[in-house]
């Protein structure tokens, strides 16, 4: 595993750490291929069923991109003969990822790691954290998160953290509905752990053909949408968690999930 990325395994749950702590956690070339090399594995056991993402330390999430000059594998650059972009590739690997990805936002999330934020399913968010995009103050704009900007945040707050690079507080976050729940940070752990609990309790196989089934219907029309809908409902229907969801139901108890 990466050395800028740790990772660790608490049952069915994979939590992701970014442990460049000295750089707030800076996002650079190894952190995304960290992050893309602990998604795989998750996904690659069977007995996984949610992604923690977060940061080391208790000041950053993760403040964006290396602003320094030197800094080893910085995302402001672009290699002509591969124009590939790294960020580019991590954001599209979290995105079609079949897992839910769950944010613990340990401290302030900026500009890239903001956009990290944005790429999760779900978020628990320090009340002293700070959220936002800090681009426009050195002379650019966020132009590899927009995508999950644009998905995430509503357009009149986005236009205005883009345009004047003023993050917003947690709890202003949270009346956005840009983050799901705001504690104190002393909560942080235990809030993470009730919201996975209610997450990986639930059928591993629904959730991965729903989230791949969303990640389609976000590209297509509405009609293309209700029309490929139907094909993905019935072959949920036909899987081994489904029946096993119907039954539990009908005889009163709690269901036992295969992950088939």
């Amino acid at each position: 595993m990466s050395e800028v990325v740790s990772t660790w395994r608490d049952g069915a749950v994979m939590t992701v750490m970014i442990t460049r702590e000295p750089r707030r956690n800076a996002l650079n070339e190894a952190v995304a291929t960290g992050i893309c090399e602990a998604i795989d594995h998750a996904e690659a056991d069977g007995d996984i069923r949610g992604i923690v993402l977060t940061g080391a330390g208790e000041k950053a999430f993760c403040a964006g991109g290396d602003l320094q000059p030197s800094a080893d594998g910085t995302p402001f650059t672009i290699d002509a003969a591969n124009p590939a972009h790294y960020v580019a590739g991590l954001f599209r690997r979290m995105n079609q990822c079949r897992l839910p990805l769950i944010a613990r936002v340990n401290g302030h999330a900026l500009a890239g790691g903001f956009g990290l934020v944005c790429g999760c399913d779900l978020v628990v968010a320090r009340e002293d954290a700070l959220l936002g995009v800090s681009e426009v103050k050195v002379g650019l704009f966020p132009m590899m998160i927009l995508p999950f900007l644009l998905r995430n945040t509503p357009n009149r707050v986005l236009m205005e953290m883009c345009l004047t690079g003023e993050p917003l507080t947690a709890r202003e976050a949270l009346a956005h509905d840009i983050v799901n729940y705001v504690v104190p940070g002393d909560e942080l752990d235990a809030k993470i752990d009730w919201l996975v609990e209610r997450v990986t309790t639930k059928s591993p196989t629904g959730i991965r053909l729903g989230k791949q089934a969303l990640v389609k219907i976000r590209e297509m029309t509405f009609d293309a949408s209700l029309e490929y809908a139907p094909f993905v409902l019935a072959n949920m229907a036909r899987t081994e968690d489904a029946r096993e969801g119907f039954a539990a139901f009908a005889e009163k108890r709690a269901p036992e999930w295969t992950g088939r």
